[in-house]
Formats: C-alpha cells, structure tokens, sequence
C-alpha cells in the first residue's frame, strides 16, 4: 500500500468446510449401521474397515 493509498485490507477467516446433504441422498440412522454393539466392519474394494462410536457419541473409521 502506498501512502497516498488510504484503502485498507481486512483478513477474511477461511469458511469452514460443510458437507452439503442432497435430497437424493441415503439415510440411514447410525443405530441401523451399527447395532446394539456400537460397531461395524465395512468392506470396501477388497478392504476392511471399521466403523465404531466412541463413549462420547463420535464416530471413527480405521482401516
């Protein structure tokens, strides 16, 4: 900025990144995926996968 350029600039947070649900989409209650044990092994192109709910209501997925 030069000084004759009274124009200031302010920094602009990043937005944070949202996952956009479509209408289209499949909805299935995690309780459904998971049962009553909380977890279940996903395979996906000849891959396991774990998908479990932690004590604190999260999920994690591990290979």
């Amino acid at each position: 900025m030069s000084p004759m350029d009274s124009t200031t600039t302010t920094p602009v947070a990043p937005q944070e990144k949202t996952t956009q649900i479509k209408p289209a989409d499949r909805r299935i209650p995690s309780r459904t995926l998971l049962g009553d044990e909380g977890r279940v092994v996903i395979e996906h192109n000849g891959q396991h996968y774990l998908l479990r709910q932690t004590h604190a209501g999260k999920l994690i997925l591990t290979k």
